[in-house]
């Protein structure tokens, strides 16, 4: 058993190993959890959280490298929360969070974590929303969560940064995927990363111009600009940290960061007590009541949704 008190004032002095310890709890599901969730509780609410999300190739793992730089240069402590996939061996990260961004391993302003999806969709790894809340509970004044290289579809990133980055890259069909649903509509800010490759101007102004038939804004609404970049000589990267910046400013301004603050922790606690019901339900496997309702079913006696209203209100009692 860890001394999570222990744990929690290690990290808040900015001590890594504390702060490895404590995402494994998160991650491994200890029966800790709880101890350290609590501990942690009033210590969170001071980070900024940015999503970094793109289909695989842009270049999201040199960008948050370089968007680490340039918030050091400022002085601030940065943690980045890298999703990987999974190794279909070890359930693991398939890549390493010193190989992915070596410059800033040996500083001590900044924690580098990566973390493998394990089989959960959306492009974040289940406990990725308690993983932040160390990082945020640790000191870090920016968390940068990258997430796995995703399509259309995955955008988890959205609910859980307070500010959406999506990346793209000339050459790489995103400015067709533009025009259609899905993740390139989650974004606050857009980045043309490659900008030195052919195509890079076409791309943004493809960008701008599907943001502009997009939803109608009204004066004073956040319009997501669009930044180029080469992340790999650092070009461009200090607009895009300009651009995060005032779209901060500007959240705070209107009450839109304590609002997505709100509804990223109802989203956390639902999602903890669906996994809590699930895992009762799984205890009922075997059970009498469970096969009494299926054989219901299976005969026309029961319709699905009253066998699980039945299942809920068994569940309710105990």
């Amino acid at each position: 058993m860890q001394d999570v008190p222990s744990l929690v004032a290690a990290a808040r002095e900015g001590r890594p190993r504390a702060v490895a310890r404590l995402i494994s709890l998160v991650e491994g599901a200890s029966p800790q959890l709880r101890e350290v969730m609590t501990a942690l509780a009033p210590l969170t609410g001071g980070a900024y959280v940015v999503g970094l999300t793109g289909s695989p190739g842009v270049g999201k793992s040199t960008s948050t490298s370089a968007l680490v730089g340039a918030y050091r240069r400022q002085g601030r402590r940065v943690g980045v929360l890298a999703v990987d996939p999974s190794s279909p061996f070890s359930g693991g990260a398939l890549l390493g969070d010193r190989v992915r961004m070596s410059d800033h391993a040996s500083d001590p302003g900044v924690y580098i974590r990566s973390m493998a999806t394990r089989g959960h969709l959306g492009g974040l790894a289940r406990s990725a929303p308690q993983a932040i809340r160390v990082l945020d509970a640790a000191g870090c004044d920016v968390v940068l969560v990258e997430t796995v290289g995703v399509g259309q579809s995955e955008v988890e990133i959205a609910s859980q940064a307070d500010t959406s980055v999506v990346l793209l890259a000339p050459g790489m069909g995103d400015g067709i995927q533009a025009a259609k649903a899905g993740i390139l509509e989650i974004g606050d800010v857009y980045v043309v990363n490659k900008a030195d490759r052919d195509g890079a101007d076409a791309t943004a102004r493809e960008l701008n111009h599907m943001l502009g038939l997009g939803e109608a804004r009204g004066p004073g609404d956040w319009r997501p600009p669009v930044v180029k970049t080469v992340a790999s000589r650092g070009e461009g990267v200090d607009e895009v940290v300009e651009a995060l910046e005032k779209h901060r400013v500007w959240m705070e301004g209107r009450g839109v960061l304590a609002a997505r603050r709100r509804a990223r922790a109802a989203r956390e606690v639902e999602t903890i007590a669906v996994m809590a019901l699930r895992e009762r339900i799984g205890d009922l496997e075997g059970d009498r009541r469970l096969d009494m309702l299926a054989d219901r079913i299976v005969s026309g006696d029961l319709d699905p949704y009253g066998a699980a209203d039945s299942l809920v209100e068994a569940l309710a009692e105990g």
